[in-house]
């Protein structure tokens, strides 16, 4: 029984049950606004969960700050995969060197080695996201949305232990 006990420790060691995906990390998702990285127009409510089944975020309007308010938007976060939506609404993002979401998971290291647009199942033209550490950024600036737009991210998740 203690060499079962044993063997089954070192088995979940040796594998961590989040290896490879955002299944059961803790994530905050914001909107922000910038020209300038240091004197944001708008940096909306973050909101902080642990990814699992189904939409982990359904934002909806914030009230005006500076004559911003945030698009109301749907996330859903999967192992390796984050779809937006746009349920509510019809109108274009207001243009700043960023204008778009934050998503910062609980870790110290580089959570995500690649990043990439699914164009066979995107409808916005978003041309940059990036990751630094365990932020990732999606530049949704000047472009459009509505019922009809949505973003699909195909991510590289590195092997990082849970925070």
């Amino acid at each position: 029984m203690k060499a079962w006990a044993a063997a089954g420790l070192a088995g979940l060691i040796a594998f961590p049950a989040h290896a490879g995906t955002l299944e059961g990390r803790l994530v905050t998702f914001t909107v922000e606004t910038w020209d300038d990285r240091e004197a944001p127009l708008l940096v909306a409510r973050g909101r902080t969960v642990t990814v699992g089944q189904g939409t982990e975020f359904g934002l909806d309007r914030e009230g005006f700050t500076g004559g911003l308010d945030v698009v109301p938007v749907d996330v859903e976060i999967g192992p390796t995969r984050i779809e937006l939506s746009y349920p509510k609404g019809i109108g274009r993002f207001y243009e700043a060197k960023f204008n778009g979401y934050v998503l910062r998971f609980e870790t110290d290291c580089a959570l995500f080695e690649h990043v990439a647009v699914d164009p066979a199942e995107t409808t916005m033209k978003v041309t940059e996201v990036w990751a630094e550490t365990g932020a990732l950024y999606v530049n949704v600036s000047g472009l459009g949305y509505g019922p009809q737009a949505k973003l699909a991210l195909d991510l590289e998740v590195a092997d990082c232990p849970l925070s």
